[in-house]
């Protein structure tokens, strides 16, 4: 195994880390089980992902993976909510995990240490401590919303914005995201916002992924036997996702309220607190009767809406690696995006369309008229789907994945023999 006599031992930090879901949880597990396959791998995660990672290794083992528990005692973590707290509790999470891994070094000598998850380049690592190499990410969060596109926020959503860059701001000056970006051998990104954040920081070997999730050869396969229909005579979009504020959907509802396709409809899957402002729009904009909310589905029927649909609208405005892009490009489906963040790494011209964001006027505009020409150009449909699912089979499946960490490892670790 990568001309060595026994695989590394390489621990894997990963806050999120939850088989069969898509955004963090999934890069968490999905990268534990493709190193697995070449690396003896311990992840040190949540306690309350246990019962979820138990169940489906006592259904499918995975030989020579371990899975270390570990969570913040009750006193230290009673302020936690549901979507309270969870980036302090991920620092101080972080500050528990490092002991531990100490007292685990000292078992089992790890060679290399890999942060995963949470990826956000603005919070430390404090595993960089330990007396191994060590890599950090994919990392993401240098994006942020454009600020002419602030004007659509309620003022509770402009807070959350404000926050949100002062957090980094704040993160850009902590002492120990300085150690981490220091004694990282390599700082692996997700988009060109975070390397130039990254880069500022003063890294000293960055490395731009694509994206930071992935999907593997089942669901890349079970994606490509959804139905692709080619009508000239009607068309159907679908954005799917929380319905926050930064995803961007009311974008998607006013273009798609601009082009007037009589014939077009606008499906959108997921919930959240976006969803009764989406719901008021699609009235003030008189097309109510074209545009259905589905709420939240499990994942076989949100693939399945995925499959009657013609194409993906996600003009989310600072999005670092969405799964469902991918998703989509493998199920053959061109994608409609914003020319941010990691979507606008993820579509090509060839599969698809990114659209440059000034404002969100010109948004509407320009996402328009890309609806209206999909609409009446279904054979571009079908170019651009088999472009897409071309492209996730080259760079977005796990296995690509594991094949660039791979030779990563063998580098770092051979440069500190």
């Amino acid at each position: 195994m990568e001309n060595q006599q026994k695989p590394l031992k390489v621990l894997l930090s990963a806050y999120a880390c939850r088989p069969d879901m898509g955004s963090e949880p999934g890069v968490g597990w999905n990268m534990a089980r493709e190193l697995v396959k070449h690396y003896k791998i311990w992840v040190i995660t949540r306690a309350e992902n246990r019962p979820f990672i138990e169940a489906e290794l006592t259904q499918n083992p995975i030989p020579g993976l371990e899975v270390i528990y570990y969570d913040l005692p009750a006193w230290a973590r009673w302020w936690k909510g549901k979507n309270r707290g969870v980036h302090l509790h991920h620092y101080l999470w972080q500050i528990g995990v490092y002991f531990l891994a100490q007292n685990l070094h000292r078992q089992i000598n790890f060679d290399l240490v890999h942060h995963v998850t949470y990826g956000r380049y603005s919070a430390p690592s404090f595993l960089s401590l330990l007396p191994i190499p060590f890599v950090w990410g994919p990392v993401g969060g240098g994006e942020s919303a454009p600020t002419p596109f602030w004007q659509d926020f309620s003022t509770s959503n402009k807070i959350y914005e404000f926050l949100r860059n002062i957090a980094a701001w704040v993160g850009e000056r902590d002492p120990f995201v300085h150690l981490t970006v220091k004694r990282s051998q390599v700082a692996i990104v997700a988009t060109p916002e975070t390397s130039a954040r990254v880069s500022a920081l003063g890294a000293k070997r960055i490395e731009v992924i694509y994206g930071q999730t992935g999907i593997n050869q089942q669901e890349i396969a079970q994606l490509g036997q959804l139905p692709v229909e080619a009508s000239a005579t009607s068309i159907r979009f679908i954005s799917i996702g929380r319905l926050l504020h930064w995803k961007g959907f009311h974008l998607g509802l006013r273009a798609f309220a601009q082009a007037n396709l009589p014939n077009g409809e606008f499906w959108i899957v997921g919930d959240g607190p976006e969803r009764k402002r989406l719901e008021n729009l699609s009235r003030e904009l008189q097309i109510s009767d074209r545009v259905h909310f589905f709420g939240n589905l499990p994942r076989d029927l949100t693939l399945s809406k995925l499959g009657e649909c013609d194409v993906l609208v996600h003009p989310s405005l600072h999005d670092f690696s969405p799964t469902v892009c991918l998703e989509a490009m493998a199920a053959s489906r061109p994608v409609i995006c914003l020319e941010l963040g990691g979507p606008a790494t993820q579509i090509t011209a060839e599969t698809g369309f990114k659209i440059p964001a000034h404002t969100p006027e010109q948004v509407t505009v320009d996402m328009a008229k890309v609806m209206q020409r999909l609409a009446v150009e279904p054979d571009l449909r079908v170019r651009m789907g088999k472009a897409g699912r071309q492209r996730v089979n080259q760079l977005y499946s796990w296995e690509m994945k594991g094949k660039f960490l791979r030779k990563l490892y063998t580098e770092i670790v051979h440069q500190g023999a």
